[in-house]
C-alpha cells in the first residue's frame, strides 16, 4: 500500500510539473504601444503570445491604465516600451503594482526600444514646466521611421533569445525577415515619396519628426505652441501667417486629435488637412507595421495630388 501511495504520488508530481511548464509554452509578451507589439509578434511568431496595452487609437502619452494591465503585467514573461518618456505618465506605477520582477528595469524581460535608436530633437539647456510637456531625452515617436523599427526587432529577437534560448534560431530567422521586407519596402516607400522631398508641413504634436526626416519633408512648425500645449488663438493667427509666406500645403495629424484649429488654419491658408495614423491600428488600414507605412505614404501622396509611381 505504502509503495502503492508513493508511486501514485510520484506520478501526481510529475504530471503537476509538466501542466506547470509545458514543453511547448509561448512566451507571454506585453508591448506598450501596438507598433512595438506589431514588431513582437513578428518577431515571436507562434511561439510568442504578445498583447498591448495602447490602443492605436489613443495618444500613447496618455493611456488609460485600467486596473487589468496590472494583472496582465503581473504574468508577462517581457515587457517593451517605448522609452524616452513616451509613456512616463501611465506605464511606471502599472509595473510597480504588478509585482513582477521579470519586468523590471535592467531585466532581460524589460525592452527599452529608445535604448537602440537615434533620438531626435533632443533638448539642451535647462528644462522645465513652462516649456509644456517636454521630453528630456528625445522624441519617443521613432516608430515612424522603419529603419529604427528594424533595430527594435533586432533589440526584441536578442531579448526573446534570453528569454527562450532553444526558441533563439526561430526568433533569428524571424527577426531577419522583418529586417529584409522593411529594407525592400522602404526602397519602394522612398521612390513614391520622391516627388515631396522638400515639402513644407505644419503637424499638430511632434509625432512626425522621423517620418519627416527619412522621407525628406520639412517640418515647419506644430500647431501646439509647446508639446501637449492646446494652440492658443495667437498662435493660430501667427501659424497663418507663417504657413502663407511659407507656402505650406500639408497639415498632418493623427486621427484622435481635435479637429476645430487645423480645420481653420486649412480654410485661412488653403492648406490640406491629412490624417495619418502615428501608430499601428491607428486606421483600419493601418493593421500591421508595413501596412502603416503602405497606408501613410499612399494618403500623403493622394492629398498632395499625386499618383503612386
Amino acid at each position: 500500500m505504502e509503495n502503492r501511495m508513493l508511486l501514485l504520488t510520484v506520478l501526481a508530481g510529475g504530471f503537476f510539473m509538466a501542466w506547470a511548464y509545458p514543453s511547448d509554452a509561448k512566451l507571454n509578451v506585453i508591448a506598450s504601444t501596438p507598433d512595438l507589439a506589431a514588431i513582437a509578434r513578428e518577431v515571436g511568431g507562434d511561439r510568442a503570445d504578445v498583447t498591448s496595452l495602447a490602443k492605436g487609437t489613443e495618444d500613447p502619452h496618455f493611456v488609460d491604465p485600467k486596473p487589468s494591465f496590472i494583472r496582465i503585467l503581473n504574468q508577462a514573461d517581457a515587457l517593451i516600451e517605448g522609452g524616452a518618456d513616451l509613456e512616463v505618465g501611465w506605464l511606471p506605477p502599472l509595473v510597480l503594482n504588478a509585482r513582477n520582477p521579470k519586468i523590471h528595469l535592467g531585466q532581460p524581460g524589460r525592452i527599452v526600444a529608445a535604448e537602440v535608436v537615434r533620438l531626435l530633437e533632443v533638448p539642451t539647456g535647462q528644462i522645465d514646466r513652462s516649456m509644456g510637456d517636454v521630453h528630456p531625452f528625445g522624441n519617443p515617436h521613432f516608430t515612424l521611421d522603419p529603419l529604427n523599427g528594424k533595430l527594435i526587432a533586432e533589440r526584441i529577437k536578442e531579448r526573446l533569445c534570453v528569454l527562450s534560448a532553444a526558441d533563439c534560431p526561430f526568433f533569428t530567422t524571424n527577426a531577419k525577415q522583418v529586417e529584409d521586407k522593411i529594407d525592400s519596402r522602404l526602397a519602394l516607400w522612398q521612390k513614391q515619396m520622391a516627388p515631396l522631398r522638400g515639402t513644407k508641413v505644419v503637424t499638430y504634436h511632434r509625432s512626425y519628426s522621423y517620418l519627416a526626416e527619412r522621407f525628406g519633408l520639412q517640418v515647419l512648425n506644430t500647431i501646439e505652441p509647446k508639446p501637449g500645449i492646446p494652440p492658443s488663438a495667437s498662435h493660430a493667427r501667427d501659424l497663418i501667417t507663417q504657413m502663407k509666406a511659407e507656402g505650406v500645403k500639408l497639415i498632418l495629424m493623427e486621427p484622435n486629435r481635435e479637429r476645430k484649429t487645423p480645420a481653420f488654419l486649412a480654410q485661412q491658408t488653403g492648406a490640406r488637412v491629412v490624417m495619418i495614423p502615428s501608430m499601428v491600428g491607428g486606421s483600419k488600414e493601418a493593421g500591421d507595421y508595413l501596412a502603416l507605412f503602405d497606408h501613410i505614404v499612399k494618403t500623403l501622396l493622394m492629398d498632395a495630388g499625386q499618383q503612386l509611381p
